[in-house]
């Protein structure tokens, strides 16, 4: 079992930065693949960024490369979501997810979530 825990959103300003932590439990965890993904009111939930464990590849959606990045740590299970050079557009609820499966950017693929935090970027 894999139970995911989301911290480290708040409000900030624009152009401002935020890093999120996922705490994960499960002794597999660093087999899985790791994932972040948001939603904002209104809109669908939408990919943002993943991490698989075994290789330590990454991907991130066009919309936040070059901004965020995604990291992990073993001891404890983390997964970590650095965001820099916040827009407006970025706000939304956080949400990190885990699959046993490789990465991927289908939401519908991962099999483990965690409850989300919020971000505000104000402008």
């Amino acid at each position: 079992q894999v139970q995911l825990v989301e911290s480290g959103g708040g409000m900030v300003q624009a152009g401002g930065s935020l890093r999120l932590s996922c705490a994960a439990s499960g002794r597999t965890f660093n087999r899985y693949a790791g994932g972040w993904f948001r939603q904002a009111p209104g809109k669908k939930r939408e990919f943002v960024a993943a991490l698989w464990r075994g290789s330590g590849i990454t991907d991130y959606a066009d919309s936040v490369k070059g901004r965020f990045a995604i990291s992990g740590d073993n001891a404890p299970n983390m997964v970590y979501l650095q965001m820099n050079s916040l827009k407006a557009e970025d706000t939304g609820v956080y949400f990190c997810a885990a699959t046993a499966s490789a990465s991927s950017r289908w939401a519908a693929d991962y099999q483990y979530w965690g409850q989300g935090t919020q971000v505000t970027v104000s402008s």
